[in-house]
């Protein structure tokens, strides 16, 4: 049965195996390094792939090093690159701004040859049209009033200019011309309106001080000028010398002397000959400004050379209508010649009641244009064209 303890199997024990013996284990020993040798290719493998491993991370290496160079170079010469590119575009850009302006000059001259042909057609026409030649003759009288007024603004010369032009239109006695000379009947109007400049008189004005400022006298130069005293003492002298020689007697003349000595004009003429001698020692001088400054000679000249430069300034400001420049010259001036100068002297009054008058005057006036004539005058034209 399960349960009886005959039935369990016996227990069987292993038994250890048997040991190898030592001869057995060197004879083992021995045969490992010779299955080893015994493929030596193995090795000559192993080695190959050692040699290929190395060359391969070395070349891998030099591989890096060649693309960083050549990185290197290419970002150097992408630089140059750009810059040569950069210069062939600039030179490009200047060689068209020279195409172009040689083309624009080329254009100017070619419109400049076309005009003059135009105009020698026109001559050639207005010689067979007394009407076109009337107009052609009128046309340029407003146009060099027009060129007078902008350019120069010389009203009177523009006004002569109309007057010609109007003149010469009233000399054709065509009915057709009557609303041009109605235009520039307008036009001489407006110029008429506007304030006269005497720009010669204003120049020479100028001109005038700017001479006299080498004989205005400084401020600091004032001084009394002798020979201001009369000579009471001589004139009584010489009146006394012949009453002397014709006095008959020693006694009368001195009688005469004490009479002449307790006079009371005597008195009053010793007086005044006394106050007279100390005017001429001490002088009082009031000054209604600020104290002027002592300059040396050499300042002196530097001052009226300079006070001419501005006058100078001021006069080619009047030429070329600068009212600005104009009248900050001329009031550099007249601070100047108050300041320096003596205020006293009829020279330096004279001077700045010139300037003053002169700083007054308006130059700069804004002159009208003459459109609507040359526009009259070029519709005019077209319709005596399309008849």
């Amino acid at each position: 049965s399960k349960g009886s303890p005959e039935s369990k199997p016996a227990p069987t024990s292993k038994s250890p195996p048997p040991s190898k013996s030592p001869a057995a284990s060197q004879a083992a020993a021995a045969s490992k390094p010779s299955a080893a040798w015994r493929n030596p290719w193995l090795v000559v493998v192993l080695l190959a792939l050692g040699l290929a491993a190395w060359q391969w991370i070395e070349t891998r290496q030099k591989l890096t090093d060649t693309q960083q160079e050549l990185a290197r170079r290419l970002a150097d010469n992408d630089s140059v690159g750009a810059e040569v590119r950069g210069l062939a575009r600039q030179s490009q850009e200047q060689v068209a701004g020279v195409l172009g302006r040689l083309g624009a000059l080329e254009a100017k001259i070619a419109e400049s040859q076309s005009q003059q042909a135009a105009l020698e057609q026109l001559y050639q026409n207005l010689a067979s049209n007394r009407d076109e030649w009337v107009l052609a003759e009128v046309e340029q009288g407003v146009t060099l009033a027009a060129q007078q007024l902008q350019l120069a603004g010389n009203v009177q010369g523009a006004m002569l200019a109309l007057q010609a032009a109007d003149a010469r239109l009233a000399g054709s006695d065509r009915p057709q011309f009557i609303s041009l000379r109605k235009v520039l009947a307008g036009d001489l109007d407006r110029l008429r309106a506007l304030p006269q400049i005497d720009t010669a008189g204003m120049s020479l004005r100028l001109e005038s001080v700017i001479n006299a400022i080498d004989t205005l006298p400084l401020a600091v130069e004032g001084r009394p000028q002798a020979g201001e005293a009369a000579p009471a003492v001589a004139a009584d002298a010489s009146a006394e010398a012949p009453a002397a020689a014709s006095s008959p007697s020693p006694s009368i003349a001195s009688v005469e002397f004490w009479q002449r000595l307790v006079s009371i004009e005597l008195w009053q003429r010793l007086a005044g000959e006394f106050w007279s001698e100390v005017k001429s020692l001490v002088r009082i001088q009031r000054f209604d400004r600020d104290e002027p400054a002592l300059l040396a000679p050499g300042q002196a000249f530097f001052l009226r050379e300079n006070l001419k430069l501005r006058l100078l300034n001021a006069r080619l400001a009047l030429l070329a209508r600068d009212q600005w420049t104009f009248l900050n010259e001329v009031q550099h001036a007249q601070a100047w010649i108050d300041r320096y100068f003596d205020a006293d002297a009829a020279a330096q009054q004279t001077a700045q009641l010139a300037l003053k008058q002169l700083a007054a005057t308006e130059i700069n006036i804004e002159m009208p244009t003459l459109n609507e004539s040359l526009s009259a005058i070029k519709t005019f034209k077209l319709g005596q064209e399309r008849k």
